[in-house]
């Protein structure tokens, strides 16, 4: 599938062979057994390499797997409350988000205002900042508290590990 007709080539130990046409190349291929692959199209004149294409394949598909072990993923968990959360359930939701946080996810405190409560969102933003203080030792805040309609949210991140 390489359309150019002179190409660059290099041998599957990485050692130059030169400039030759393409079909020249294909043929070298198919004499040591090897697959032509085009590793740098955009060149003048094109770079090719004889190699096992399959195995390459194979090495970084490999390669990918060990990447995505390596990741973490981290989740976004949610506490609901309202403004007239009582202390309890607050203390509850606290724990919760300790927990949450102590796992690596990110919090998402969302409080939700019914009624008439909308029209204290102070009340709203006082019970966020308290929940906020109260986590300062194991978390950041990533939002900080935000209306949003009928809602006020926050984001909390866990701190990043001391080195």
């Amino acid at each position: 599938m390489i359309r150019a007709r002179e190409v660059r080539l290099i041998d599957d130990e990485g050692g130059q062979l030169g400039v030759m046409e393409t079909s020249a190349a294909l043929q070298r291929a198919e004499d040591s057994g090897l697959d032509l692959v085009e590793v740098a199209p955009m060149a003048n004149p094109p770079v090719c390499r004889l190699m096992d294409y399959g195995k390459y394949k194979y090495l970084m598909s490999k390669k990918a797997n060990e990447a995505k072990k390596k990741q973490t993923i981290i989740h976004v968990k949610e506490i609901k409350l309202r403004s007239r959360t009582g202390e309890h359930d607050i203390q509850f939701k606290l724990r919760n988000i300790r927990k949450f946080i102590g796992h690596g996810d990110k919090v998402k405190v969302t409080l939700v205002f019914r009624g008439r409560e909308i029209t204290h969102p102070e009340i709203g933003r006082k019970s966020l900042e308290r929940m906020k203080d109260e986590v300062l030792d194991i978390a950041t805040v990533e939002q900080p508290p935000k209306l949003e309609g009928r809602n006020m949210t926050m984001v909390l991140a866990p701190l990043a590990p001391k080195e």
